[in-house]
């Protein structure tokens, strides 16, 4: 009792609200003995809240009863949170869920204790949609919202309902309006009227449409005509927070309302692209809103810092967090979170800002919180000021400290002017506030113009542009964001005198870009606001006129472009990248399916996905973002992750479709052990996918017999997903996908049964596999689908390229198909083709292939899909081929393939060079050649 007696001194003596109900209910001092040691949980709430519900089930129980055993309940709620937060028992999420709790339930006591009435006068309001009751909608805005409410926090709502029409039931009918506007006023006054027992939240209500001007309640078709209409930018800030408080979730109401609310915010709210326009808007309600917190502290003798409002304040920290909220909300769902420290938890995850200043900012929040706690105890009263009289600021130092401890007033000031210096810096950094670090906007001078002995091309295109329809259709701000980013990137290449002789074609690439973004101001936004990002875009354009392309066809990849982030953990960790990008892709799927199946947005989740980490691959390729650039071989490996994955992606997400419109089971519709699988063929099948790489893919089936059912059922799977990779959508496609490498090529079916295709394979029968698919088969392999397909797949493979073959019969048909090859690429222009002529590319697949046919099966560890160069070395360790000439042609089909990628990436269409300017090239084609001679004692070329 000794150590209780201390803590109760020690919360009367930092509370003149708990001194003041401690004396005038003296028991409940022993009630706080029994119940403060324990954590607040929604049992421990409700059992406050017992009278109330007693109440509403016994009716008849008047008003001015039911509000005090209401306010009662909330003062025995405060002393018993105050108590455990000053104490140090409680931590801020439990003093903020508690009381959010609390100001639920208390909500839809309230509206439940008024309905007994409105009914029993009027009858009630029905849906006529949903054939029930309509509930009034309460909305939690702000820190209820959040679920992040203070000690003595007022309460932010939002009343809405579904529809107009008329009560029914009643001895008297009312509108809906009516009823639920008389609702609302009693709601309002069950809650924040005063009487002997105080009051249990002050309520505001000018976050409804129109503010204090506006109905007190709305119907859903008003909302969402006056956010289509007068929505404002601060509006969206509000309604991040937003939360349906009541009816409650357990209520068969909740669901339907919820989804009709969010139906209506999402889309104002969020942005279906990143929305780098709300830096300048957030900055400029931070700069007004100071400036009110200015004023109203130059007004208040003694009270000269507003820890919410002020310089360094809760509300920077809340600002930073939304920031990110608005900018990525529309395209990642995690984002759509309320409380803010989650926020911070998924900026810091994300790598978007550095784990060292989100930590700061954490701290700092949960600091402040605790302050604007103490600061707001000691009267019950909302304020954030701290007070400036030397003997309260030794309280509040003692309270930070908690019983038992030794408040130090000077190290308090100083640890809390050292949070809010680093809350300002960071506030600061992530707004740009120093204008000398944006994109200076002020005109440019009338005779300025580019240096036409370094941008001769790039001065045309200024000149044509200048003056131009185009131009002219633009507002102002974006002019002048056009105008000086060629001035800014122009001085910027001017200045790389190394690269000088590119800088022309570098600012022609740019201009593309920007004509390509001048109407979409958000990504405008990003190169003006962020130095760095114009730095990384012009470096990439620099780099590769295909990734110059591809940043053109996608803008919403410049994102990328502001902190390169994921391409270290891309090249460090590839396979926790891929789950965490794997559940990310899911989430999002999750989101937009939720309704339904929304083929067509989910086929754009799975696009902007793509080119997401088709773009982030390109980067770490160029050395952007990464300390080296990455081998062709590791490009390749992440562009078939990629693949596999988008494929496993939309195999999980059209089986359910087709299997409900087959009618099948509820426990087969999910793709669990649903018995089929895609094999991948060609660049995919061998790991060395390129960045416009189409697929050539196989589709396998296991079913007992000849099941027309199940090649029906399988067909139309394929033939989805086909549509899925294939279909062009708002954001583009995905793929070109081949599958004639499929038993029968073009005339067999599109799937084909696994016991069918290995007879095929095996050549049992009359249709039989060709020695070309059999070559085919080397470089195969399970992508997506069930696994034990894909097994399946794997042991037929085996048998078939472990068969013992006739060499000389062999040699001769793979020479031939050789030839056929290079019929149907001819060249004649005097250059060597680094895939097709003679000592390329093809060569060394058809050498490798020719080795893993012949000899198998003495050799298993051939059939392994291993890549040419790893085979190479096998044969050589073997005894089929001479270490030196595997040595010598593995060297030779990493130049190529380098040679060939990084032609693809300054736009080559056809891979061509001249070989006698490059000696290098020269040796690896003689090593090349030299090694197709000793194996088919002919050339491949006639």
């Amino acid at each position: 009792m000794a150590n209780f007696s201390a803590q109760i001194e020690f919360l009367k003596r930092h509370s003149t609200y708990a001194q003041r109900w401690l004396s005038a209910q003296p028991a409940w001092e022993q009630w706080l003995h029994d119940q403060a040691y324990q954590k607040i949980d929604l049992a421990f709430i409700r059992t406050l809240l017992n009278p109330c519900e007693a109440a509403i089930a016994n009716k008849g129980v008047d008003e001015s009863k039911f509000m005090a055993d209401l306010r009662l309940a909330r003062q025995r709620l405060m002393l018993c949170v105050a108590f455990r937060d000053l104490n140090g028992f409680a931590d801020l999420d439990e003093v903020t869920h508690s009381l959010s709790a609390f100001a639920e339930m208390a909500v839809s006591l309230s509206i439940a204790y008024i309905r007994e009435d409105l009914q029993g006068r009027f009858g009630i309001p029905w849906s006529a949609d949903r054939n029930a009751e309509m509930p009034l909608m309460v909305v939690g805005m702000g820190k209820l919202g959040g679920r992040e409410l203070n000690l003595s926090s007022d309460i932010d709502l939002i009343f809405l309902y579904e529809h107009e029409g008329e009560t029914q039931g009643g001895s008297k009918s009312l509108s809906h309006h009516e009823w639920f506007t008389r609702m609302g006023r009693r709601l309002i006054k069950l809650l924040s009227e005063h009487d002997a027992n105080g009051f249990v939240f002050r309520v505001d209500m000018r976050l409804r449409p129109n503010g204090d001007s506006g109905p007190l309640v709305c119907s859903l078709e008003m909302l969402e005509e006056y956010l289509l209409v007068q929505g404002r930018e601060w509006e969206r800030y509000a309604w991040i927070k937003g939360r349906l408080i009541a009816p409650m979730p357990d209520s068969p109401a909740f669901e339907s309302s919820e989804k009709e609310l969010d139906q209506i915010i999402r889309p104002f709210v969020y942005r279906r692209h990143l929305d780098y326009g709300v830096i300048a808007a957030i900055r400029d309600l931070h700069a007004q809103i100071q400036h009110e917190a200015e004023k109203r502290s130059s007004g208040r003798h003694g009270r000269s810092r507003d820890i919410k409002l002020g310089r360094g304040g809760i509300r920077e920290i809340e600002f930073l967090a939304q920031m990110f909220q608005l900018m990525r909300g529309g395209t990642d769902p995690r984002f759509r979170t309320r409380p803010t420290l989650e926020v911070l938890g998924l900026i810091r995850k994300n790598g978007i800002l550095p784990a060292d200043e989100i930590q700061s900012l954490q701290t700092a929040y949960v600091f402040l919180r605790r302050l604007e706690h103490r600061i707001q105890v000691w009267e019950d009263q909302q304020t954030h000021y701290l007070p400036d009289d030397e003997p309260a600021r030794a309280r509040l130092a003692l309270s930070m400290c908690g019983a038992g401890g030794v408040g130090d007033t000077a190290q308090f000031l100083t640890e809390l002017e050292g949070h809010q210096n680093t809350v300002a810096k960071l506030f600061e950094k992530a707004f740009i506030l120093k204008e000398s670090e944006r994109l200076d906007l002020a005109p440019l001078a009338i005779d300025w113009e580019l240096d036409r002995s370094i941008f001769p091309e790039s001065l045309e295109c200024w000149k044509a542009w200048i003056g131009g329809s185009r131009e002219k259709q633009l507002p102002e701000k974006s002019r002048l964001i056009f105008h000086n980013l060629i001035r800014k990137a122009a001085e910027s290449l001017q200045m790389d005198s190394s690269h000088l002789a590119s800088a022309d074609t570098t600012l022609l690439r740019f201009f593309d870009l920007l004509e390509a973004i001048a109407r979409r101001s958000a990504y405008l936004s990003i190169l003006s606001e962020y130095p760095k990002a114009l730095f990384n875009v012009l470096a990439l354009l620099k780099a590769s006129q295909w990734g110059a392309q591809y940043l053109t066809r996608h803008p919403h990849l410049l994102d990328h472009l502001l902190n390169p982030r994921a391409e270290a953990l891309l090249v460090g960790h590839p396979e926790d990248y891929w789950r965490e990008v794997k559940a990310t892709l899911n989430m999002r799927l999750d989101d937009v399916m939720a309704d339904g199946e929304a083929a067509e947005q989910a086929m754009d989740v799975l696009r902007i996905t793509h080119h997401t980490e088709t773009f982030i691959t390109l980067l770490a390729d160029l050395g952007i973002g990464v300390d080296r650039p990455l081998p062709v071989e590791k490009v390749s490996d992440h562009l078939s992750a990629l693949a596999d994955l988008i494929l496993q992606t939309t195999f999980e997400r059209v089986w359910p479709a087709v299997a409900k419109k087959f009618d099948l089971p509820v426990d087969l519709r999910s793709t669990k052990d649903v018995p089929f699988a895609v094999i991948s063929y060609g660049k995919l099948g061998g790991k060395e996918l390129g960045y416009a790489s189409d697929l050539d893919l196989v589709f396998l089936y296991q079913s007992e017999g000849m099941d027309y059912a199940a090649q029906e059922i399988y067909g139309l799977l394929a033939k989805r997903m086909i549509n899925w990779l294939t279909a062009y959508t708002a954001t583009g496609s995905l793929f070109e996908i081949d599958t004639r490498l499929r038993p029968n090529g073009s005339a067999g079916f599109l799937v084909t049964n696994a016991d069918a295709f290995k007879k095929y394979q095996l050549r049992e029968g009359d249709n039989a596999a060709w020695v070309w698919e059999h070559q085919a088969l080397t470089r195969a392999r399970f992508s997506a689908g069930d696994p034990t397909v894909g097994q399946f797949f794997d042991e037929v493979r085996f048998e078939v390229l472990s068969q013992l073959r006739n060499v000389d019969v062999l040699r001769n048909e793979i020479l031939e198909m050789r030839r056929k090859v290079h019929a149907g690429h001819p060249n004649s222009a005097g250059e060597f083709d680094l895939k097709h002529d003679a000592g390329g590319m093809v060569d060394i697949e058809f050498i490798v292939q020719f080795l893993v046919l012949a000899y198998s099966h003495q050799h298993h560890e051939l059939i392994d899909n291993l890549g040419n160069i790893a085979l190479l070395r096998i044969a050589a360790d073997v005894g089929l081929i001479a270490q030196s000439s595997a040595l010598e042609v593995a060297d030779a089909y990493r130049l190529l393939r380098a040679r060939q990628h990084r032609l693809r990436l300054d736009g080559a269409e056809k891979t061509r060079v001249d070989v006698n300017l490059e000696s290098e090239l020269v040796g690896a084609r003689k090593s090349v050649m030299h090694l197709w001679q000793q194996i088919f004692k002919a050339p491949s070329q006639l």
